[in-house]
C-alpha cells in the first residue's frame, strides 16, 4: 500500500494577495479550512497546475511533478489529477454520459461504458446520463463533475467547496460515499472548505490557512476546537 504523502512549497502573488504555505499532507484525507478570501481556491489551482506562482514546487509520493522553470506544480503529462472545482466545468455540447467519459484513455468501448456507468452511480447521478449540462440543476451539475474526475482513477484528488450547491443530507451522504471510496482505491484527497462539519465529520487532517498563511495543522478536533465549540453553541442556543 502507497503511504499518502503530498509535499509542496508555494509562493504565488495575485494582486494584493500573497500565498505563501510549505509543509506535507501525510493523511489520507486532508481538509484546507479557512474563510473566503484565506487562499483555499488558489492553494488548490496551484497544486493542480492551473496556476503559476513565483515558486511552485510539489511531489507526490515521492515523485517530483512541478515545472519550476514555469512556476506550475505539474509537469505536462504527468498530473494523474483530479480537480472538481466551485463551479462545475461541463461540456455544453455533451451529454452527462460523455463528460464523465472524456478523460478516460481506456481504449475498449465496454469498458468505457462500465466505468462511466459505475461513476455515475457512485455519485448518485446514473439517471442522467443521457441529459445535458443546462438541463441539470447545481446539485445534479457537482455529481456529475465530480464523477468525470474520478473516471480516470487519479492518484490526487483536489476538491473545491464540491458539495455548496447539495442540502446537508445529500452532501452527507455523498461524502461518505466518496471517504470510502477514495480509501478502497488509495486516492490522496484534498479538500477546501469553509464548513467545519465537513472537516470534523471527515476526522481529517486539517490546515488551517488564513490571509495567504498556514497557521495551524493537525488532527480536526484540534485544529478546529474553536469551531466546534462555537457550532455547539449555535445549535444549543
Amino acid at each position: 500500500m502507497i503511504e499518502p504523502s503530498i509535499q509542496f512549497e508555494i509562493d504565488a502573488q495575485r494582486s494584493r494577495f500573497h500565498l505563501q504555505v510549505a509543509g506535507r499532507f501525510a493523511a489520507p484525507w486532508t481538509v484546507i479550512f479557512g474563510p473566503s478570501g484565506a487562499g483555499k481556491s488558489t492553494m488548490l489551482r496551484l497544486l493542480a497546475g492551473l496556476d503559476e506562482g513565483r515558486l511552485v514546487r510539489v511531489a507526490l509520493h515521492g515523485r517530483e511533478l512541478s515545472d519550476s522553470a514555469r512556476g506550475l506544480a505539474v509537469r505536462p503529462g504527468k498530473r494523474q489529477t483530479g480537480l472538481v472545482a466551485q463551479e462545475p466545468s461541463l461540456f455544453p455540447h455533451l451529454t452527462v454520459a460523455e463528460n464523465v467519459e472524456y478523460g478516460l484513455e481506456v481504449t475498449e468501448r465496454a469498458r468505457r461504458v462500465q466505468r462511466v456507468e459505475e461513476m455515475l452511480a457512485l455519485v448518485g447521478a446514473a439517471e442522467l446520463a443521457g441529459r445535458r449540462p443546462q438541463e441539470l440543476s447545481g446539485g445534479q451539475a457537482q455529481r456529475v463533475a465530480l464523477a468525470r474526475a474520478l473516471a480516470p482513477a487519479p492518484m490526487l484528488l483536489l476538491l473545491d467547496e464540491p458539495f455548496s450547491a447539495l442540502d446537508g443530507r445529500a452532501s452527507d451522504a455523498l461524502l461518505e460515499r466518496l471517504q470510502a471510496w477514495v480509501a478502497a482505491n488509495q486516492v490522496q484527497t484534498v479538500m477546501a472548505t469553509h464548513d467545519a462539519t465537513d472537516a470534523l465529520a471527515l476526522g481529517a487532517e486539517v490546515l488551517l490557512l488564513e490571509e495567504g498563511r498556514q497557521v495551524a495543522q493537525g488532527p480536526a478536533a484540534e485544529v478546529l476546537a474553536k469551531e466546534r465549540e462555537r457550532l455547539r453553541n449555535r445549535l444549543g442556543s
